[in-house]
């Protein structure tokens, strides 16, 4: 099978925090990557310090910083589902899976990579991680792409230590630079750890091991 990486998640800027070193690594492979976003955060409350963006046009600008982070890392095919942010959860799930699922039957991925359904923290990422595992449930079993989830907070408490830990460390400058692109979210963080080295080594820590539970289907 041809490699074809499908990251399906909520927001602007997941694909660039949650995952977007597993990202660079797989486009430095020259593996396609689709990128999957299913809002414009336009709900987000940073807007700059001081302010660069007020609530109209705060869409435009974060897809405009996400376009530029998938240049960075990599992803050549980006795609909008259209959902308002924050409230993934309460579109008929049944249409949002058959909407997924046939995306994954046009670009036959090899992998897919999502937010855990039940242990990701907002919402949003839970909501879009349940509809991609029910997409991918109602495939055959033996035309399923491995689903790998993201996970936080208690998750290892639960869950068990994760299936899989990717270094980034070798394109840890490239998920910097695609994290400065996202200036409107990473602002803050950037401005703390500018002219601190040990809160700058801190942030490369924390963001540098990016872990996985792969998803395991009951048929």
């Amino acid at each position: 099978m041809k490699e074809h990486v499908l990251v399906i998640m909520p927001h602007p800027d997941d694909e660039t925090f949650a995952v977007g070193g597993t990202i660079a690594l797989y486009a430095q492979r020259g593996v396609p990557v689709t990128y999957v976003c299913g809002t414009k955060g336009e709900m987000g409350r940073n807007m700059g310090r001081p302010p660069f963006a007020t609530r109209e046009s705060l869409p435009q600008l974060r897809e405009r910083e996400l376009r530029e982070a998938c240049r960075i890392l990599g992803i050549t095919d980006l795609r909008f589902l259209g959902l308002r942010d924050k409230t993934v959860e309460f579109v008929d799930q049944d249409e949002l899976a058959a909407r997924l699922r046939d995306i994954i039957l046009e670009i036959r991925p090899s992998l897919i990579i999502t937010y855990h359904p039940d242990y990701s923290v907002h919402p949003d990422h839970m909501a879009l991680g349940w509809a991609t595992v029910r997409a991918v449930a109602q495939l055959p079993p033996e035309e399923r792409p491995p689903v790998h989830t993201r996970a936080f907070g208690k998750a290892s408490a639960v869950l068990g230590e994760p299936d899989l830990v990717v270094d980034t460390a070798p394109v840890w400058e490239t998920k910097l630079a695609a994290i400065r692109a996202h200036r409107s979210q990473s602002q803050l963080m950037l401005s703390r750890a500018e002219g601190d080295p040990e809160q700058a080594e801190r942030m490369r820590r924390d963001r540098q091991l990016e872990r996985y539970w792969i998803w395991r289907f009951d048929d």
